[in-house]
């Protein structure tokens, strides 16, 4: 089938570019940066140059190229995790403005099919893991808050709509290659420098997923039932127990012990609550309608 994806040249759009293709797809990959056309043309999928933003330019392509599948993987997120809170405003301005555009132009051109990316790591699963009944953490406290409520807006858009087939993938933290969590990832850059610190019991606990395999599960999706479906690994893990694991598989000296009032007097409220109040996410679903089989941890399984 004819599959546009959106955001095609990031650290999931490649695999997918690659998974899709090798599916037997044919394969359009919208992109904005000459960089990220250039890399897309060398997967072998057909490169097409937009702005999201500009709705007029959007709705022109997608009439012109007539996709049966949108795959919306639009971000816009800093080389560094530690630059997040900067970049929230543009990224959500992508996601909800520009997704926007994207998603009326699939209904507008009768497309049949739209998977929107969405988050399986600020969901509220209470005393449990996350379902994919679990609400998002909408009352956070600063970014993670304004991300949740972005990612509910997502989630309400994409379910919104009758006469088009609409699937919610609710990714973990993504690791692999190009990814934060890789050992030439960012992250593993500001833990090796000693910029990174367990805060309090380092009770939050984490649901990953390597790129390739939340490629492999969204390829599962262009035929799955329509609905919202958890995207994440098999090995929810608490951050006290992952995050000296991470750094010893990539040759770290152990995170420093940072008291919480500490913390909320050095980085604030939000880091408190990152580390101590965060729920992973149940992947039974996936599981069992998309035949997902997430491989395991590197860190943890040494």
């Amino acid at each position: 089938m004819k599959v546009l994806v959106a955001g095609a040249s990031g650290a999931l759009g490649r695999p997918l570019i690659t998974r899709l293709q090798d599916a037997g797809h044919e394969v359009w990959g919208l992109a904005h940066r000459p960089d990220s056309l250039e890399a897309i043309e060398r997967l072998g999928a057909c490169p097409v140059k937009a702005d999201a933003l500009d709705r007029a330019g959007i709705f022109t392509l997608v009439e012109q190229i007539r996709p049966e599948v949108v795959i919306d993987q639009l971000t816009s997120l800093p080389a560094s995790p530690f630059d997040l809170s900067a970049r929230i405003p543009a990224d959500c301005r992508l996601r909800l403005e520009g997704g926007s555009h994207l998603f009326d132009a699939a209904r507008t051109w009768h497309v049949r099919r739209y998977i929107q990316q969405l988050s399986g790591f600020y969901l509220d699963g209470g005393e449990e893991l996350a379902t994919e009944a679990s609400p998002l953490r909408v009352n956070a406290p600063g970014t993670i808050g304004e991300s949740a409520r972005m990612y509910a807006a997502l989630e309400k858009r994409v379910m919104s709509a009758p006469m088009m087939e609409g699937i919610g993938l609710r990714y973990g933290f993504f690791y692999g290659p190009g990814t934060w969590y890789w050992p030439d990832g960012a992250f593993s850059r500001h833990l090796e420098q000693g910029e990174v610190s367990l805060i309090g019991a380092g009770r939050s606990i984490f649901s990953f997923i390597h790129v390739d395999d939340a490629a492999r599960a969204t390829v599962a999706a262009l035929t799955a039932p329509t609905g919202i479906y958890n995207i994440v690994d098999s090995q929810p893990t608490k951050i006290s127990e992952w995050l000296p694991a991470y750094a010893d598989w990539i040759g770290a000296n152990v995170p420093s012990n940072l008291g919480e009032q500490e913390a909320l007097r050095l980085i604030g409220e939000e880091s408190i609550y990152y580390q101590n109040s965060l729920t992973g996410a149940c992947n039974r679903k996936a599981l069992n309608m998309l035949g997902f089989h997430p491989q395991r941890l590197p860190w943890l399984d040494r």
